[in-house]
């Protein structure tokens, strides 16, 4: 898929979806989501510990992941199953990591594979590690929420790293009910406050995609920037898949 069509998806799915947030309440939503609360928590752990490995090491090509750190998620949280060498980190997300508002929030079927850069995995990851682990403890949102913001006023919890970024190529990555498996892309993340206009995101003929809905009404101190890749971690042909 070309960039240029990406991007046009891209934004009337953003733009569809801030349209949604801005004219329902989140009490509303949650209400007519298909998934109001937390499922069962058996239902968001993958059995088959080889298979979330294999799945996490996706999200990058092989000639990065093979050598990477990968995370599993157990009852209480993540954690290392196996020890990389090249300072990336490869982690399946879960549907809590997606947006506030997002009704795929409390998703089980939600698998983001992922895998962060070194400075990404300093200054990146600890909000996905965190979020999961409150969550998993039985915190609510909004106390997830205030728990995050908290730490981060208390100097905490860590400010994007300069060249932060991240690798999501998966071509089995299942985003929600509505992306789907969605695109293969990279994430560059940097301190929140930037605008577009900084990385000249969403101008004709460019690549660069601004993420205006997710992320940037959550806890976390950053802004999200994608670029689509033409391809999967395996070198298929990135195409749409719902």
């Amino acid at each position: 898929m070309s960039a240029k069509i990406f991007k046009t998806i891209v934004l009337a799915t953003l733009i569809l979806l801030a349209a949604t947030v801005s004219t329902r309440p989140a009490s509303a939503q949650e209400n007519s989501s298909p998934y109001p609360a937390m499922a069962p928590l058996d239902q968001y752990l993958m059995a088959d510990r080889d298979q979330e490995i294999a799945l996490a090491k996706s999200a990058a090509p092989p000639a990065l992941a093979s050598d990477a750190s990968v995370l599993v998620l157990e009852k209480d949280g993540y954690h290392t199953a196996i020890e990389g060498k090249n300072g990336f980190v490869c982690v399946v997300e879960r549907g809590w990591i997606s947006p506030l508002d997002s009704t795929d929030f409390w998703n089980p079927k939600l698998r983001g594979p992922i895998c962060y850069n070194p400075p990404a995995a300093r200054s990146i990851l600890p909000y996905t590690i965190l979020r999961t682990k409150l969550i998993l403890s039985g915190m609510t949102k909004d106390q997830m929420v205030e728990n995050i913001r908290s730490q981060v006023a208390d100097g905490l919890l860590p400010l994007p790293e300069a060249g932060s970024m991240s690798y999501m190529m998966s071509k089995d990555q299942y985003l929600g009910d509505g992306p789907g498996h969605w695109h293969s892309h990279l994430m560059f993340h940097l301190p929140r406050g930037l605008g577009a206009a900084s990385w000249g995101a969403d101008l004709d003929g460019s690549p660069v995609v601004f993420d205006t809905v997710h992320h940037v009404s959550g806890p976390e101190p950053e802004t999200i920037f994608m670029v689509p890749v033409d391809h999967w971690s395996d070198g298929t042909p990135a195409v749409h898949q719902h």
